[in-house]
């Protein structure tokens, strides 16, 4: 009779939990409370700023411009919370947690940045067959008031960037506008050393395609942890081969490994060994095995000892999707 055994990497929800890396090392992600308030009220500051000048200086632009910091504000709010949410501990409707959370936040903030996208193209262009006058000198210092709050928000979510995609999408998002207020100085620049207002447009298309780039990866990457692929870094059939080499082992099947969120990573898995079961010190080993090469967090397994349990060939693993 098959016999399932269930082994969970327990920790405090009130400290980081370790992310799978492609080297096999688990490395924790610091605390980023501090730099979602420091980004949070910064960008807001920067909000009423942009209002203000754009109210003084006629300048729809930049009263448009704070519409998108507003958007700004609510990723930032939003990635804020989903971090919050997912150090929660599970419970009885939420078995793992919320930490989920944080890939529905990653997917919205890309969301976000691709709605911003679409804006800034379009008045781009619309602004190429309707060049307007701008008030440059104020636009540009504003703008220059933007590069340095975005700078140091980014900067602030720089380190975690390439561990948990949470806070890659609230790196980018404030990097981007950094750019973005970048391109603005030196178009305004350039305005009045030539007098040619369509460099303002042209900037602005050029920023664009620029976060496009990087903002397609960050949807893509968010849409594929929203549906359960498994996370970059992890060789599925390098990790069957990793159970296999246990000597107990003759095969293993039914493996599935999902993300919990974008820093925790689940297993379910069926071990066949006809020798019978090996006890509560096997699994417990192999669970701590695969936890320290693989990065996974939780690992359920089910012990088989009858051979015909495995529904195909027992001499090799089987993987959802293969006969």
């Amino acid at each position: 009779m098959p016999h399932e055994h269930h082994n969970h990497d327990h920790h405090d929800r009130s400290n980081a939990h370790r992310h799978h890396q492609g080297d096999g090392h688990n490395h924790a992600p610091a605390n980023f409370g501090l730099a979602f308030a420091v980004g949070t009220v910064l960008n807001t500051v920067f909000l009423f700023i942009e209002v203000i000048a754009g109210i003084a200086a006629h300048s729809m632009a930049l009263i448009a411009d704070a519409g998108h910091n507003l958007g700004d504000v609510l990723g930032l709010l939003m990635a804020w919370v989903a971090a919050i949410l997912a150090r929660r501990a599970p419970s009885r409707q939420y078995t793992y947690g919320l930490g989920r959370g944080t890939i529905l936040a990653a997917l919205m903030n890309a969301t976000i940045l691709l709605v911003s996208i679409g804006a800034i193209a379009a008045e781009a262009i619309r602004r190429l067959f309707e060049p307007a006058t701008v008030g440059t000198i104020t636009i540009m210092a504003v703008a220059g008031i933007g590069i340095l709050i975005n700078g140091v928000t980014a900067r602030l979510f720089a380190s975690g960037r390439d561990s948990d995609i949470n806070i890659r999408a609230a790196f980018q998002h404030m990097a981007y506008d950094a750019l973005i207020s970048l391109g603005v100085v030196v178009a305004g620049a350039a305005i009045l050393l030539t007098g040619w207002e369509r460099i303002d447009p042209l900037s602005s298309l050029a920023i664009a395609g620029i976060i496009l780039v990087g903002t397609w990866e960050l949807l893509k990457d968010s849409i594929a942890l929203a549906m359960d692929r498994v996370p970059e870094g992890i060789d599925i059939h390098a990790l069957c081969n990793f159970v296999l080499e246990w000597p107990e082992v003759s095969a293993v099947h039914d493996v599935h490994v999902w993300p919990t969120s974008t820093t925790e990573i689940a297993m379910t898995l069926h071990v066949v060994i006809p020798s019978g079961h090996p006890g509560d010190n096997f699994t417990a080993r192999l669970t701590d095995a695969i936890q320290k090469k693989f990065g996974i967090h939780h690992v359920t397994m089910q012990i088989e000892t009858d051979a015909a349990a495995c529904a195909t060939d027992c001499s090799r693993h089987h993987l959802p999707g293969h006969s």
